[in-house]
């Protein structure tokens, strides 16, 4: 893979082609490696356009070190906390949490099938928590849903007009604040279906240290339900 020096850095890319004509878009990836996505029909000085960029990608580098995923090749994240896989070859399939370990066992004949077991088992544990969080919150902030859902979203959570609350099937990988300043959000959107300074006041009143929490949330990232095919 090439790579361009940036001070002390070492920054390997790959480089793709986009549907834009004008301008070129860059990508820190999980693993530290750039992605440039080119204009289509320009040519472009690929390190050239990476050294015009070198503030913006130092920063950015730095915020994806510092990011936790969710799911990665030998661990899960449960209430913010990162247990490891150990998979274990047999007839059924099952999944075990052992918190005091900090292992999760998945029992399954094939290896390829342990990411969907540990997609339903975050899905089931999300709806159980969702469902109950919605529940115990609503009087706090004023507001009742018409309906609760967990689903495969790309947001750890979003509102609809209707009433309609729907949180991410990783919820309940967060930890406990994280969580509940998801449910407290959305919830504040059934009064502000808006990100206004309105929208904004309301959550504090709820959950005052909103920002921080945010910053937090940043820091984690969702998996990419795609990577389980």
């Amino acid at each position: 893979m090439p790579y361009v020096e940036l001070g002390s850095r070492k920054i390997e890319y790959d480089v793709i082609r986009g549907t834009s004509r004008r301008y070129t878009y860059f990508r820190v990836r999980p693993d530290l490696t750039l992605e440039v996505v080119l204009p289509r029909g320009t040519r472009v000085d690929v390190e050239h356009a990476i050294r015009e960029r070198a503030g913006w990608l130092r920063r950015e580098y730095d915020r994806v070190s510092m990011t936790r995923n969710v799911l990665g090749r030998e661990t899960v994240m449960l209430g913010g906390r990162m247990l490891k896989v150990k998979f274990i070859a047999g007839d059924g399939e099952s999944l075990t949490v052992d918190a005091e370990m900090g292992m999760v066992e998945v029992c399954t004949r094939d290896q390829r099938r342990l990411k969907e077991l540990v997609r339903r088992w975050y899905l089931s544990e999300s709806s159980v928590y969702a469902v109950h969080k919605v529940a115990e919150l609503s009087s706090l902030v004023g507001a009742k849903p018409t309906r609760v859902d967990v689903r495969e979203i790309d947001k750890w959570g979003y509102c609809t007009k209707s009433g309609r609350l729907s949180f991410s099937w990783q919820l309940i990988a967060l930890p406990e604040r994280l969580r509940e300043y998801v449910v407290l959000h959305e919830l504040t959107h059934l009064l502000e279906f808006n990100h206004s300074a309105s929208f904004r006041k309301r959550l504090a009143t709820v959950c005052h240290d909103f920002r921080e929490r945010e910053k937090e949330l940043d820091l984690i990232a969702p998996y990419d339900r795609l990577g389980l095919q």
